[in-house]
Formats: C-alpha cells, structure tokens, sequence
C-alpha cells in the first residue's frame, strides 16, 4: 500500500519500481454479488473515503454510522494512541459498540489481510494503526501496488545490487548453524560443513528458525532468544487456479463473507495487454488461514473454486484446467497481545550478530513493510557501530487536511 514509504524506497533502490503497478481504488464483491468501490473524494482525509463509504451497499446505516464514529476516534488520536498492546482488536472494537455485520465486512475484511490474524487474536494498537496509516491520514496511504512480474524478476534487482558492489549471493545454501567463539559469532556452518566468515552476520530468517541456528544452552539462557520462544506464528495459505477462459476483467478483488479474501488475477497483472486471451490465472489469498491447515490439498481448491464460480458469474460455465496449493503454516509471526516485549531491536546478545526480519521491534505488524523496515534499522545500527551513523529510515505519510490534527502535525 501507499502507506508503505520504506517498501517503495526499497523498490526504488533495486531497480523495480516500473515493475508494481498502482490502483487507487478497492472493489468489494459480497453475498448477494453486489460490487462497491472504495476510492478517494476530492475532500480532505481523513473525509476522503467517506462519499465512496457511504454507499456502499453491504452495510446498514447504523453499521455506517459506527465505523465512522470509530474512525473520528482513531484520527483524533492519530492513530494508536494511548492503546496499549494488552488489548485485542476485538475487544477494541466491542468497546467501540461496532455491530457484528460492520466487524466482518469492514474491519475483519481488512484487518485479516494486514496483520495474517484474526481480530481476537491481534493486538489492538496493530489493527488502529494500519486504519489510521492506511485510510485516514493520508489520502494516497489505501491505495495498492501489485507486482506486475513473477516474484523472483521482481527482487533480480537485490541480487544486482550486491554484486554491483563487489558481493557475492549463494543460492540455495542452507546455514546449519552460527559458530560462536569469545562471545562473538565466528562463523555460519553451511549444510555440507563448510564455514563462512565475515566481520558482521545479519540473520534475516523466521525467529523460530534463527533458535535453531543457535546452541540451545544459549537459548535456554538469554533472555533475548529466550523471549522469541513466546511469538507465535500465524499462517496463510495461497491458492492458485488456471481456467480455460477469462472470468473477470478487474485486476484484483476483495470478496465478503467467504473463506476467500482476494482474487489477484495474474493474467491481467502479468500483461500489458490481455485483450483476446483464452484462458485465466487467479491467486487466491487466505490469510490467517487456520481453517484451512488440516484440510487437504483437494478440499481447499473445492471450496475456493465454488466460491469463484459463486462471486463471478462468469466462472460458472469456466473449466478449472490446473491448480495448485500453497500452504504456509508458519507464514509470519503473529502480533498478538504482548508481542512487543518478545521482538528485539536489530543488536543481538552478541556485538557482530544483528537482527533483521518482520518479526523484529518495526513498530509495525508481520508486513513487507516491516521487513524493510528491519533491515534498514539492522543496517543503521551496523553503521552506528562502524562510527558512520546514518539515516536510512524513511518517514511515513504525512498527515493530511483535518488529520493533521490527530498526528499533532
């Protein structure tokens, strides 16, 4: 999203920027197969949202009139506020008097897909803040960028990057194991037992993962690593359909009251032209998808395939020629209640060992947002530590029109 101002300058720093492509509405599909649009007005956040809002068709003007007394009372705030991190999203929002219909298909809709958890599950100054960044204080913060290209062309940049300064990029190489000597890591034992040493390690990989790498006498002792034992993990699962026709027009869509939260077709995303093709590439994305992890493989592609053929029209006549699953049980760290005190800043235990990952103290939750964000704030400390302290942390959006009064701006 546009609120995303590290990710964006990341894109920009690798080269792939002409590679995401901007929309500055959302469309919702719901039940009864009604489409609204969410989109910006010409007046001043945090109105902007409001006229398209107000119309949409899915929500009682007493579930309107709640979510837009809730949401005077995160602006006037700007934001989080005086929430602290003990209370869920839920309960926030019970506190809040929101009807039932309006926790679903408005607050659930979006939040699920921000922060890959559930409302009862996540902290509630996560899911205030992603409302305030995202559709309050700025009017370009809700818009959405889509990568136009397969992920891997996507990060080639990355790669491109390091080389052009005289690095090397080792691909599929599993670490095993940081050897430690003196209080200092002085190695990363690869999996054929080799070592490689360097004056500084960046451990990037899940939390759970980087406990692995470690002996876990250590573990057991630290606090620090100790403290990571208590993130839990959230999952997402990806579905991916191909048909023997085009079924929709739209590049992507979010869909009401189903098991399935997005529909990103690829077909129209990966072309610059998709007039007069025969067939069609859909992503389907569930997000905290618990639901979903029992479930074989065969029984999450009927469901989500019936609830295409339910929300397009068109699917209904369609052949589903191919699909495939993608579940990732652990998928990202889970910002529940009290995550804060468990995600450490970017210096570990050890003074050449430092943390990147969404799952460290971003102020933001498990969001590729956040995970720019650590690796910035790993490579500030890093150059602090080299006596060349440096900005590298970019700003977030500034606070527009009335907004401007809740940020404090």
């Amino acid at each position: 999203m546009a609120c995303c101002t590290n990710l964006e300058d990341f894109y920009c720093r690798v080269g792939a920027s002409g590679k995401i492509r901007h929309y500055d509405r959302v469309v919702f599909l719901d039940r009864e197969g009604r489409r609204s649009v969410l989109k910006a007005s010409a007046l001043p956040p945090p109105l902007h949202l409001a006229p398209s809002f107000l119309g949409l068709p899915f929500l009682s003007w007493r579930d309107k009139r709640g979510i837009g007394r809730a949401m005077l009372h995160i602006a006037r705030q700007g934001g989080a506020g005086k929430n602290g991190d003990s209370t869920t999203m839920l309960e926030w929002l019970r506190a809040e008097r929101q009807s039932p219909a309006a926790i679903e298909r408005i607050w659930r809709s979006v939040l699920v897909s921000a922060l890959d958890e559930e409302l009862d599950r996540a902290a509630a100054r996560y899911g205030v803040d992603v409302f305030w960044k995202a559709f309050l204080r700025n009017r370009r913060g809700f818009e959405v960028g889509i990568p136009s290209v397969p992920l891997g062309e996507l990060y080639a940049g990355c790669r491109e990057a390091i080389e052009r300064r005289g690095g090397s990029v080792r691909m599929r190489t599993t670490a095993r194991a940081l050897r430690l000597e003196g209080g200092r890591v002085a190695a990363t034992v690869l999996d054929d037992g080799s070592e490689l040493s360097a004056d500084v390690y960046i451990s990037a990989v899940p939390h759970d993962l980087l406990l692995e790498l470690l002996p876990q006498e250590l573990v057991a002792g630290n606090p620090v690593f100790s403290g990571l034992k208590g993130l839990r993990s959230s999952p997402i699962t990806g579905v991916h359909l191909w048909l023997d026709r085009v079924v929709t027009d739209e590049p992507y869509l979010a869909l009401l009251d189903r098991t399935t939260q997005w529909i990103f077709n690829k077909t129209k995303l990966y072309s610059s032209n998709s007039a007069g093709v025969s067939g069609q590439y859909l992503q389907l994305v569930i997000s905290a998808s618990y639901d979903l992890v029992e479930k074989s493989r065969q029984e999450i592609v009927d469901i989500c395939w019936r609830e295409v053929q339910e929300a397009l029209p068109a699917a209904r006549d369609a052949q589903l020629v191919k699909s495939t699953v993608v579940k990732e049980v652990a998928a990202t760290f889970s910002p529940a209640p009290g995550c804060d005190r468990l995600r450490p800043g970017p210096r570990s235990p050890f003074p050449n060992l430092y943390f990147a990952g969404d799952w460290t103290a971003t102020g933001w939750p498990a969001t590729m947002e956040g995970a720019v964000r650590s690796g910035y704030l790993a490579a500030e400390a890093i150059l602090a530590s080299d006596g060349h302290p440096q900005s590298i942390l970019r700003d977030d959006l500034p606070a527009e029109g009335f907004a401007r009064r809740g940020s404090g701006e």
